[in-house]
């Protein structure tokens, strides 16, 4: 259902290097294989392949299938999304021109019904992903999805309450960041939670890059009552992606809300606008301050213009009273200080953290493992990107506690597309 072409592209510049690299320079990586065991996946017997469903055939949807099928453990047996030219050429790229395919909003479900499958990935907006993931479950589906999970507070809770009910059905849930399957950044934040950083004072987080989705523009501009439109440039749409803070400076904030301990804010300030890319859905810029317990302020910035320089690229930095932790998405991952770790550059780590994800689902569908590390962090990181874009939308300060127990929902007018 969505297009990721600019996804693949969505990180910046850095030190000559951009998330666009990753797909052009990453080299095959080695991928392991895993005998299945006969009961653990739906309708298989030892030694055959997880079949697996898309939802979304977009540019990213179809980037990840072909790291899916180099994995060699699986099968793509059917794909849906709302364009048939999409899954025309999802079809043609991963070279599998018997797959069934379903288009509409409806395709996933028609894709479900079929049967046959025993894993989901979801790649389509941000928006429908509760409802798909549920819908997975609910099938009796091992669910991979994309970040980010949600849009709003009550998709977060819906995300949670479909991996519980996961764990109920013993089926394997894992959510896509690719920070948190990268050795070197696993390894920094394990020796900050070890007291690396001794008493951590505050921090910088920061996202910032070139304009993208400029090939959007037109259908974003001359949408008017053609929903379709919208639904092709749906980065373009607050509804559709959640805004930029959450469809991309998610990234950042996951890293952010990992160095806090996975523990949440106590309330945060801040603003943004559109100032730069004027009359899109989305904003261009964000500048926030997120306070955690003990008086630890994180300053965060983010902005997706055509600024004169370099981006500044995917960055976090935590001082604490004995080191500083400073990290980078496809730049160095370090720690200065009394105990210092020297770390690396993680130059690979868009392709390098999906095929570890990638992995990571395979033997947890073989291995019966539903303990879902990847779950909490992820629903928290999202919250956390939304609770800053609400105090921005309304340049008011907001506060935790009130933010969470919300129930304000984002509903996309549906009107005029095909079931």
């Amino acid at each position: 259902m969505q297009n990721r072409k600019n996804q693949l592209a969505e990180t910046v510049k850095s030190e000559n290097f951009s998330r666009r690299n990753f797909i052009a320079g990453a080299g095959a990586a080695a991928l392991s294989f895993t005998v299945m065991k006969p009961a653990l996946v739906r309708g298989t017997e030892a030694n055959s392949k997880i079949r697996i469903g898309f939802m979304g055939c977009g540019g990213r949807g179809t980037w990840i299938a072909k790291l899916f099928m180099r994995h060699g453990g699986y099968d793509i047996v059917a794909a849906a999304d709302y364009f048939q030219d999409r899954l025309d050429k999802f079809a043609a790229e991963v070279r599998l021109p018997k797959m069934k395919k379903y288009t509409g909003l409806s395709g996933y479900k028609r894709l479900l019904d079929a049967g046959g499958i025993d894993a989901v990935v979801i790649e389509t907006p941000p928006y429908f992903h509760p409802e798909h993931a549920a819908a997975g479950v609910d099938a009796g589906c091992h669910v991979y999805l994309a970040k980010p999970i949600a849009v709003d507070v009550p998709g977060c809770k819906s995300i949670q309450a479909s991996a519980d009910k996961a764990k109920q059905k013993k089926l394997a849930y894992l959510i896509d960041f690719q920070t948190r399957s990268q050795e070197l950044f696993i390894e920094a934040l394990k020796r900050v939670h070890d007291g690396a950083l001794g008493d951590i004072c505050f921090g910088e987080s920061s996202y910032q890059c070139e304009e993208y989705f400029k090939e959007k523009y037109e259908d974003w501009w001359t949408r008017g009552d053609n929903p379709a439109k919208a639904l092709r440039a749906w980065q373009l749409s607050r509804i559709l992606s959640g805004d930029i803070i959450v469809e991309q400076n998610i990234h950042t904030l996951d890293v952010m809300s990992w160095a806090m301990g996975d523990k949440p804010p106590v309330k945060v300030t801040g603003t943004g606008g559109m100032k730069a890319r004027k009359n899109v859905g989305v904003y261009d810029h964000f500048a926030l301050v997120f306070e955690y317990p003990n008086n630890v302020g994180i300053a965060f910035n983010s902005c997706q213009m055509d600024a004169y320089g370099s981006p500044e690229g995917i960055k976090n930095r935590m001082f604490g009273t004995e080191g500083v932790l400073e990290t980078e998405y496809g730049g160095q991952v370090l720690i200065r200080g009394k105990s210092f770790y020297r770390g690396g550059k993680t130059l690979d780590i868009y392709k390098e953290g999906a095929v570890n994800n990638i992995n990571t689902f395979h033997s947890d569908i073989t291995s019966g493992n539903i303990t879902y590390p990847s779950v909490e962090p992820s629903v928290l990181s999202n919250l956390v990107s939304i609770f800053g874009r609400t105090a921005a939308y309304s340049s008011q300060t907001v506060t935790w506690d009130r933010f969470v127990a919300g129930d304000d929902k984002y509903e996309f007018d549906l009107k005029g597309l095909k079931d």
